[in-house]
């Protein structure tokens, strides 16, 4: 009995859809029909070149006083409309917000009026002459005394009262998701601020924007796998970049003590709410620091850029208020591990001891030299310590296993100058004193290519001889940052997944 019942279900919702199929079709014909009457006298809406507009709604709005029964000219996407006999109310909607229309018969013409009522459909382009004025339920408007239709919009937009919901149908027709959504447009046009905050804030600081390769010609050692492509004029392989970093300190080599670059960067890994194939970051790096210069600039622009686009310092992310104004929390690695998990990293006497902690805890680890002392703290810092940093905190002194980039502690060389910042339990961020001794650099890119080549045999890891010759020539001491614009974004517009700070997210195509 249930399994019929289920089938019944089933069926009711394919005829569901199917029916909405068949009305979304029929609608799409029927406007293409008024496309082609227009065309046919003369009035295609596709070969209108300019429409020279005036003024927006918002400006509209916030100015009426001084707008009040002056002439504008208008423009923007029809997106509501009531036929009310020889009169109509409609709203447009543009670049900035809504903006009512008021279409008079005896104003417009009566040959105007008529077309507007018949060949006019929800989500045509439409240009509108006319002068401001205020409704009697106190609504700012424009009385029309022309429009026409700049575009046809051939398929019909969701119904408003049941929006776009669908995420699948939302990241994949993101310019729909624009129009019928518009927080979405908000999340977008504050993300275009805060990478404009950020620019202004390193370019204040004395930092020069810089571009360098997306194109790479050697799969670095790094533990991130990249995208692989062909040059066929050059019949080599390339890569897409998996990071900057490489490139701008070279830069620093050369004499520019202080550079970033907004890149996009492509990793050939999996996807989840906090990664996509491909993201924007800022790295940034400044002879003559260290990491903990990096920490103080870290603080300070975090803290600008919250004020400047979101009025305050204190944000609201998935229900839990966080505090980015002030000093942030500092704990080195050590010292996070046994606050959260209780084992303290000066007990081990010696690998084995590490990993019978770890064991005792719970926590798997690889037997042998992949499993040192430094290794086994990573693991328990990834286990118990990085859920509970809800409120921005510094992790400092990461062990030198997996930070082949950062300059040795002195006097503790199994640890390295390097930090890592949370927020909400996520990393943020990631900053080192750069390594710039070329003899220890070569050696840990050799390590770090044999770990990689023996993790994917098939993997054609090189090391960026480039780079290590550039060190030879001299780096300064230089302090280094690294922090993801994306996440970032979804900080300060409160946005639960990456998808939705990504205007094109990566999916799969539909067959």
């Amino acid at each position: 009995m249930a399994e019929n019942i289920q089938k019944v279900n089933n069926q009711d919702f394919a005829s569901s859809e199917e029916e909405e199929a068949i009305a979304l079709a029929e609608q799409a014909r029927i406007r293409r029909e008024k496309l082609a009457k227009l065309s046919e006298e003369g009035k295609n809406p596709f070969v209108k070149v300019k429409y020279e507009t005036t003024a927006q709604s918002e400006q509209i709005k916030a100015d009426f006083d001084n707008l009040d029964g002056k002439e504008v000219s208008v423009a923007g996407r029809l997106m509501s409309r009531r036929i009310m006999g020889k009169a109509s109310f409609a709203h447009i909607q543009d670049g900035e917000g809504l903006l009512q229309i008021y279409v008079k018969r005896d104003d417009v013409g009566e040959d105007e009026y008529a077309s507007f009522k018949k060949d006019y459909d929800i989500g045509d382009v439409v240009g509108v002459k006319g002068y401001v004025f205020k409704t009697q339920t106190g609504e700012v408007s424009v009385h029309c005394s022309h429009i026409e239709m700049l575009s046809k919009c051939l398929l019909p937009l969701p119904e408003k009262q049941h929006g776009l919901k669908d995420t699948d149908i939302r990241y994949r027709r993101r310019e729909l998701d624009l129009i019928v959504n518009p927080e979405v447009k908000s999340t977008f046009v504050k993300r275009s601020k805060i990478i404009s905050a950020i620019r202004d804030y390193l370019d204040g600081c004395g930092f020069l924007e810089v571009d360098t390769p997306v194109l790479n010609t050697l799969e670095i050692g790094a533990a991130a796998r990249p995208f692989k492509t062909k040059h066929n004029a050059l019949d080599i392989d390339m890569y897409l970049r998996i990071e900057t970093e490489l490139y701008l300190k070279r830069l620093i080599v050369g004499g520019l003590n202080r550079v970033y670059e907004v890149g996009r960067i492509f990793r050939n890994e999996g996807m989840d709410a906090f990664h996509n194939p491909e993201f924007t970051t800022v790295e940034c790096y400044a002879a003559y620091l260290d990491y903990f210069d990096m920490m103080d600039l870290v603080e300070d622009m975090y803290a600008t850029i919250a004020k400047n686009t979101c009025g305050t310092t204190d944000v609201i992310y998935q229900g839990t208020e966080i505090h980015l104004g002030g000093k942030w929390a500092r704990m080195t690695m050590k010292e996070a591990v046994k606050k959260f998990a209780g084992a303290d990293y000066d007990d081990w006497a010696t690998d084995e001891d590490a990993r019978a902690c770890a064991k005792k805890l719970g926590v798997t680890v690889e037997e042998g030299e992949n499993a040192t002392k430094g290794h086994v703290l990573i693991a328990l810092f990834d286990n118990f310590v990085e859920e509970k940093l809800i409120q921005p905190t510094f992790i400092y002194d990461y062990p030198v296993e997996n930070s082949p980039l950062a300059k040795r502690k002195e006097g503790d060389p199994a640890f390295t100058q390097r930090f890592e910042y949370f927020i909400c339990a996520h990393e943020f961020g990631n900053a080192f004193s750069e390594l710039n001794d070329p003899i220890d650099q070569k050696q840990r890119f050799v390590k770090q290519v044999e770990e990689k080549r023996a993790q994917e045999p098939s993997c054609n890891a090189q090391i960026d001889e480039d780079f290590v010759t550039a060190l030879e020539y001299g780096l300064p001491p230089t302090g280094g940052l690294g922090f993801g614009v994306d996440r970032l974004v979804m900080l300060l517009t409160d946005s639960a997944t990456i998808r939705d700070v990504l205007l094109f997210p990566t999916m799969k195509p539909k067959k």
